[in-house]
């Protein structure tokens, strides 16, 4: 077995599976621009498990230096996180995302294929589904997008469907990420936002470690428990265990395969606020803002093909998930760069 490939694999999502996978006894190799993510996340990863990984600094859009890496390292399979992620900064720039996003992952299949490396793992989103007809959302729901990044990701599902029908001896699965939260239990690493965060975990710790004054919840007029935005929030080791589970099912398989990763549970935004407030005894600011456009009342997974064909499901509770935020944001008050 050669290196796995981690496109990406400096990021939030990306360094914790490293850590599984180097903890499975995988050998990791990851490619990442650092564009939005550290090198000191992958040393961590290496202190945790006492393991080497190798870390190449490039961008998935170069070709050439795909093609070096490709050619320097005997790569058996590719777990490709590379990509832009924040769905209001894709509305403004929505060349910069197709380009990143969908030209990148052209040329690194085009570089795979030339290299005759079939296996793909890939990290798509809950977002192809859209505003859900029906919840829990199973991977046969319909799929359309509501922005540019959503859009990003449903048209990398296209093309490589359509690469499978083409040349069957891929095999690659697309992983739907529902809403990854938490960090390793280590608080060694975890997710380090640039800027103001776009999500609602680290911007939560951030106001309860005081760097913000408060969090605006959007919308409290939704059709759900408590009038705010309900979400299928997954921890991030678990999610990163998902990747473990679909590199194995690759080993034996081709063909392309759909799965959610989540929890099938939905919380609320005022669920995770009380949460984070009760394990961890601190209080968490916040005042009632308007809904933002593009927000959906609802979405959480029906999980059960994965537990079906990867022999996985999430394990990790709420309560989890908010003290390990915590304790990641405690010790880390200014993410990596302290």
């Amino acid at each position: 077995m050669g290196y796995i490939l981690l496109t990406g694999g400096a990021g939030y999502i990306g360094s914790h599976t490293a850590l599984e996978l180097l903890n499975a006894g995988f050998s990791v190799l990851s490619f990442d621009n650092f564009s939005n993510s550290s090198a000191e996340a992958l040393n961590r990863v290496q202190q945790l498990t006492g393991k080497n990984l190798i870390s190449i600094q490039g961008d998935i859009r170069d070709e050439a230096a795909l093609r070096q890496l490709f050619s320097q390292y005997a790569i058996s399979a590719v777990v490709h996180f590379a990509g832009l992620k924040a769905v209001g900064e894709s509305t403004q720039l929505p060349l910069h995302y197709y380009d990143n996003n969908v030209a990148g992952t052209v040329t690194l299949c085009r570089v795979m294929r030339d290299f005759g490396v079939k296996k793909l793992v890939f990290s798509s989103s809950a977002t192809v589904y859209g505003d859900a007809k029906q919840v829990p959302i199973p991977e046969t729901a319909p799929r359309s997008a509501t922005n540019p990044y959503g859009q990003s990701k449903l048209m990398i599902e296209h093309i490589l469907e359509d690469l499978v029908k083409a040349e069957p001896d891929w095999g690659i699965t697309l992983l739907r990420y529902f809403n990854p939260v938490g960090a390793h239990d280590s608080g060694r690493i975890g997710e380090d936002p640039s800027g103001i965060p776009n999500n609602l975990m680290p911007f939560i710790s951030q106001v309860a470690v005081g760097k913000r004054a408060s969090l605006s919840v959007f919308g409290n007029d939704y059709p759900t428990h408590d009038g705010t935005g309900v979400r299928d929030y997954i921890h991030v080791v678990d999610l990163a265990r998902g990747h473990v589970k679909a590199l194995q099912y690759l080993q034996h398989n081709t063909g392309i395969e759909a799965i959610n990763l989540g929890t099938g549970t939905g919380y609320s935004v005022l669920d995770m606020v009380n949460a984070f407030s009760r394990v961890n005894a601190v209080s968490v600011p916040f005042t009632i803002a308007p809904r933002r456009p593009g927000d959906i009342a609802t979405c959480y997974a029906q999980p059960g093909k994965a537990k079906a064909l990867l022999g996985w499901q999430a394990e990790k509770t709420l309560d989890d998930m908010v003290r390990d935020s915590w304790r990641w944001q405690q010790a880390n008050p200014n993410g990596y760069s302290r």
